[in-house]
């Protein structure tokens, strides 16, 4: 729990923070999106290259990267197991049964590999560098257009942050419940698989108490302040476009016209 980091704001006086949220958001998931394009070592290494320059420019420390990877490292490992072992095509290195571990298999389980950790932390530099009330403004303005489409843009831009916000909350949350019934004597992590899964039980209930009554206490306080679903609401921050948004995009795209000129 210590390690989830996601939703976490990391105040820092950096450029990347400085970043209309808009853009950010944008660049992310066009980054994101950016990542499925590369095929080859080269291209990857440029993304790689790419995402270190962002930390960089964040001034955020390295090891919260890492604290993001670590809660998913078995997925990650998981899944490169199995694209390892039962990948076809390329030259045979080993076969026994239905396990086939060949040159394309392992080509691809290096790709996927630097896949996850390009996604990751690119998401991780935007939720460390943006403030969930940044947030909901970003996607505000990037989804304005569709309030022509009767779409709850505000709610919906609303919904996302707060979530956000509650993320590493109720990570704490879990983590002092688990500390709590373990000085009762619940232990966690011995015994076969179902009886772990049979000790997470206790742990489930005080938690989905906990965030129903989180949920009632904010619901609480924004009917005091005056939140209605249907009112034109207004930001207390107004968020400029800086030369370095503009830059950005066109960085955008020479990063773009880089990943696609090293393609195989």
């Amino acid at each position: 729990m210590d390690n989830f980091i996601f939703g976490r704001y990391l105040p820092m006086d950096s450029i990347i923070h400085k970043m209309n949220p808009a853009a950010k958001i944008f660049l992310c998931f066009y980054f994101v999106i950016l990542v499925f394009f590369a095929n080859s070592l080269l291209s990857y290494s440029a993304m790689c290259l790419f995402v270190i320059v962002l930390i960089f420019l964040s001034k955020s420390p390295i090891k919260m990267f890492f604290k993001g990877i670590m809660p998913l490292i078995w997925i990650i490992l998981f899944t490169i197991a199995i694209q390892i072992l039962f990948s076809s095509g390329g030259e045979m290195i080993y076969k026994i049964g239905i396990i086939n571990i060949t040159t394309f298999g392992i080509k691809n389980a290096i790709f996927l590999f630097m896949r996850f950790i390009l996604i990751i932390s690119l998401s991780t530099i935007l939720t460390i560098t943006t403030d969930p009330l940044e947030i909901s403004s970003g996607i505000s303005i990037l989804l304005r257009p569709l309030k022509k489409l009767k779409f709850p843009v505000e709610t919906f831009s609303l919904m996302i942050s707060i979530a956000l916000r509650f993320v590493p909350t109720l990570t704490d949350e879990t983590k002092t419940i688990m500390d709590a019934q373990r000085s009762r004597g619940v232990d966690f992590g011995s015994g076969g698989l179902v009886k772990r899964v049979k000790s997470f039980i206790p742990l489930l209930i005080p938690l989905f108490v906990s965030a129903f009554k989180h949920a009632d206490n904010l619901s609480i306080a924004m009917e005091s302040r005056g939140y209605r679903i249907n009112n034109r609401r207004t930001h207390y921050n107004n968020y400029g476009w800086s030369n370095f948004d503009t830059l950005s995009l066109f960085l955008a795209v020479f990063i773009s016209m880089i990943i696609f000129i090293l393609r195989k």
